[in-house]
């Protein structure tokens, strides 16, 4: 289902951080993209803290939180950089600190950190501009990574959905992708950010992680999460509307729940300069 990361862009595939609009539209309803998208593995969050030199994390595009409050539940301090006042306002409702800005024009005033994390978010960052900035905030030995959800329902509901989209939306540039997309897609797209953090030079050689992972969704908690996903949350109701009824008869087809297959992909490194 390739409109459900939220990785795609407007104006070209290879440029998502320009398409304003659509990275701008997740806080039209904060509650809900809080409550219906997936955290992380608690083994990546492991990972990422016992690879840091402190507990000092800057989370870039924080959005509502949803990361962050797992870095501070492992006993992270955390401050967020997000560009949408809505998602900002929701996530200090829930106890993080969080500045209102692209990561690209935020200040930093001399503060720097043990690792910037980006969860789902980094494609709407400039790739190169990005990893210099992050280079910029850490502290030698701190630890950039970057990282996001793989996932695609079985075809029973993938394919009803790409149908209802095209009927729905049918000018959409989103329409022209396939149903489905194999993993090794993503595995390349996150090996195009290690490429990047390399090309940065001011890290150690990157690594990319994988951490596999399944969970169940009833009819109701899979129709919550559709309207958060960056395809949908600029739709008119009417359209919306048709895609989900045509979603919710293909899960009531199946028994009423489906089980989702993910792999949480990472692109990290160490910046250089460690003792």
């Amino acid at each position: 289902m390739p409109i459900l990361p939220r990785e795609q862009s407007e104006p070209s595939p290879a440029e998502p951080h320009k398409a304003r609009r659509m990275a701008e539209s997740f806080g039209m309803d904060a509650q809900r993209y809080d409550q219906a998208r997936p955290g992380y593995p608690d083994a990546l969050v492991a990972r990422i803290v016992a690879g840091s030199p402190g507990p000092d994390v800057l989370d870039v595009g924080c959005g509502t939180g949803i990361a962050a409050r797992q870095f501070q539940a492992a006993g992270c301090t955390v401050l967020g950089v997000e560009p949408d006042a809505r998602m900002a306002d929701f996530a200090r409702a829930r106890g993080l600190q969080v500045e209102v800005a692209a990561f690209e024009a935020w200040q930093p005033a001399g503060r720097t950190f043990d690792a910037v994390i980006a969860a789902q978010s980094w494609h709407w960052v400039d790739p190169a501009t990005g990893a210099l900035k992050a280079a910029h905030v850490l502290r030698p030995g701190g630890r950039l990574a970057i990282f996001g959800h793989v996932y695609e329902p079985p075809a029973e509901v993938a394919e009803p959905f790409a149908a209802a989209y095209r009927r729905a939306a049918p000018d959409s540039p989103l329409n022209g992708q396939p149903v489905r997309r194999p993993l090794e897609l993503y595995q390349a797209a996150y090996a195009k950010v290690a490429d990047k953090i390399r090309e940065s030079e001011q890290f150690n050689d990157p690594e990319q992680w994988g951490f596999d992972w399944e969970q169940s969704y009833t009819r109701d908690q899979w129709l919550d999460l559709l309207p958060t996903t960056g395809g949908l949350t600029q739709l008119r109701p009417d359209q919306l509307a048709e895609i989900l009824d045509a979603v919710g008869e293909a899960i009531d087809s199946l028994g009423g729940r489906f089980t989702m297959n993910y792999t949480t992909l990472a692109a990290t490194a160490v910046r250089a300069g460690a003792a």
